[in-house]
């Protein structure tokens, strides 16, 4: 727990070597694995030499990847305690030391619980800092910044700008509504010919946003429409098999295409179905 404060709270690097050594087995193969995992959070522009980041031609990030790796840590409960903590007592050889995070907004601005901070002559001042207010969460990331008074000023300023112009939308509301209304009027006119029932159970594939920020301006613009509508099928249809996509859109931004598929197979009638529809006829 010591080395995890000191990495976190004081930027130690030699915590991070000991970190990575214990883990490991020496900062080598440490720097495989971030590399690798790196690769599994499909980080394409993201190259680990060191597990403390000081400057190396081929260690380098971007702030998008740093956002989506700090949204990856914070996830990790031990990672979020650590870096929503403001200060730590630690006793070393009986002796007391309190260290405090240098995260400059924890316990100054509201809703700010991490993430870090850091410094290289390459990189300048940088801070990644994560808010939760009301249940909207976000992650913004200040790099290369000359003083930490402008790290602090820029990282407000995006945090403040992001929660006056933006607003959740709950998008799976506006989808399920559409999608009901739209199977409502043409659940009856999917037809399945020659199959051995008429019509075929459906439903919305998985999506990716639920729950999606969208700038208080364009929430007039949100748009779900069906599209691609098929209504019949010659048997046998096979379970996935698309009836039709519902388009989520933002003005001019595409944001979803969901497919409506069906949810189970039907067959093809054989002989014997035809004989057994020819004798409830007669009867």
């Amino acid at each position: 727990m010591i080395c995890y404060m000191g990495l976190c709270f004081a930027r130690g690097n030699d915590a991070a070597v000991q970190i990575a050594v214990s883990i490991a087995g020496s900062v080598e193969e440490f720097a495989n694995l971030m590399n690798q995992k790196a690769k599994e959070l499909g980080l394409e522009n993201s190259h680990f030499i060191t597990p403390h980041g000081l400057d190396m031609d081929e260690h380098y990030t971007t702030a998008y990847e740093l956002a989506i790796m700090a949204d990856y840590a914070l996830n990790i409960e031990k990672f979020s305690e650590v870096v929503r903590t403001r200060t730590y007592t630690v006793c070393i050889d009986g002796n007391y030391k309190t260290i405090t995070n240098t995260n400059e907004l924890l316990g100054y601005l509201n809703g700010v619980n991490g993430v870090k901070t850091g410094f290289t002559n390459g990189a300048g001042r940088c801070l990644v800092t994560s808010v939760e207010r009301n249940g909207f969460n976000i992650i913004t990331v200040v790099l290369g910044a000359d003083t930490k008074k402008i790290r602090t000023q820029d990282s407000i300023k995006l945090i403040e700008y992001i929660y006056s112009n933006y607003e959740l939308v709950n998008f799976e509301e506006l989808i399920n509504k559409e999608y009901n209304s739209w199977l409502d009027i043409n659940k009856n006119r999917i037809n399945v010919y020659k199959g051995k029932s008429s019509n075929v159970k459906i439903d919305l594939e998985d999506y990716k946003y639920k729950i999606y920020p969208v700038k208080k301006d364009s929430i007039k613009d949100i748009k779900v429409e069906a599209d691609n509508i098929q209504t019949n099928f010659e048997a046998p249809i096979y379970k996935g098999t698309q009836i039709a996509i519902l388009n989520v859109s933002i003005g001019e931004l595409d944001l979803m295409n969901i497919k409506i598929l069906t949810i189970e197979n039907v067959e093809r009638r054989d002989i014997k179905d035809y004989v057994f529809i020819c004798l409830e006829s007669i009867i």
